[in-house]
């Protein structure tokens, strides 16, 4: 996800001609819903499993009104996208930190965080060196379609195996 993401805007800006400051306003959108959404995830009545498979589902189906970006720009379709898998990443984010809390024991949180934020920083930065080697070999337009793809593929199966390992 964070790889995709750090990526967008230099598409958006390569490929649709927006500025900085568009891009910028546009990924406000995606950050401004994770962090509301993180914030009142509290409030969803439902397993930090469940609330990590829906958050990786609306990610999933956020991804792909990005779609559009290795092609016509929609700019309809890039906000809603980033509007429903911003409200994802806030699921997300909320439930990944409980979970690496709670599947450790409680004198051993301090190591679950750790493991969880070590995974992350490697995740991201094999994301990012990932979506950075497919744009670079099939081309801006044909590499930001296939890491699109490839992210709605790995996130919606993400969601899916969050559901059955903790079932």
């Amino acid at each position: 996800m964070v790889g995709l993401l750090s990526y967008l805007p230099t598409v958006l800006q390569e490929a649709h001609g927006l500025t900085a400051l568009d891009t910028a306003l546009l990924f406000a959108v995606w950050s401004g819903l994770s962090f509301v959404t993180s914030l009142l995830s509290r409030h969803v009545r439902l397993s930090a499993a469940a609330r990590l498979a829906l958050g990786l589902g609306l990610s999933a189906a956020g991804y792909t009104g990005l779609l559009s970006l290795a092609a016509t720009l929609s700019l309809p379709l890039v906000i809603a996208g980033l509007a429903v898998s911003g409200t994802g990443s806030g699921l997300i984010n909320s439930s990944i930190t409980h979970l690496a809390i709670e599947s450790v024991p409680a004198h051993r949180v301090s190591m679950g965080s750790g493991a969880n934020n070590t995974a992350r920083y490697i995740g991201s930065s094999l994301g990012a060196a990932g979506i950075a080697a497919t744009i670079g070999a099939a081309g801006l337009s044909q590499g930001t379609l296939i890491s699109v793809a490839a992210a709605i593929v790995l996130t919606g199966l993400t969601a899916a195996a969050a559901l059955l390992v903790r079932a």
